[in-house]
């Protein structure tokens, strides 16, 4: 994929329009429709900002191909799905262990694990719905 088609995908991706995305990265929106139209290109400056601003390696971003290896995941979706594991792994460990009434007539159980896990879950569809939200609106 060449530049301009790289540049313009990133635009609608965001939902921006041109303006809004020369607004962004403080140039015209003729500046915006000239890289589209590949009439000219950005300088190697400006393709550090697209890059920064739009979270795009400036390889791919010059060659046009999404490399998945290089992508990195933000933190807060690692944490999310940390906590969405962790959250179903508590309740694999509660479905499994074993429970028991001693001879004095104590319970053992381990009761702990089940709010844990609802609280990992729910943290963690908090901070993918935040995301989500993010996404959204910028």
């Amino acid at each position: 994929m060449k530049l301009n088609e790289q540049i313009k995908n990133i635009r609608l991706d965001h939902h921006l329009s041109q303006e809004q995305m020369a607004n962004q990265l403080h140039v015209t929106r003729q500046t915006i429709s000239n890289w589209e139209n590949d009439r000219n290109l950005p300088d190697s400056e400006m393709l550090a900002l697209i890059s920064k601003t739009y979270n795009i390696s400036i390889d791919s971003l010059v060659s046009g191909k999404k490399n998945k290896a290089l992508q990195k995941l933000n933190l807060k979706t690692t944490i999310g799905i940390f906590l969405l594991l962790i959250g179903i792994i508590l309740f694999f460990i509660n479905t499994n262990s074993v429970s028991y009434i001693d001879q004095a007539g104590i319970l053992h159980e381990n009761f702990f694990l089940v709010p844990l896990a609802y609280g990992a879950i729910f943290v963690a569809l908090i901070i993918f719905i935040s995301q989500a939200i993010k996404k959204y609106f910028h």
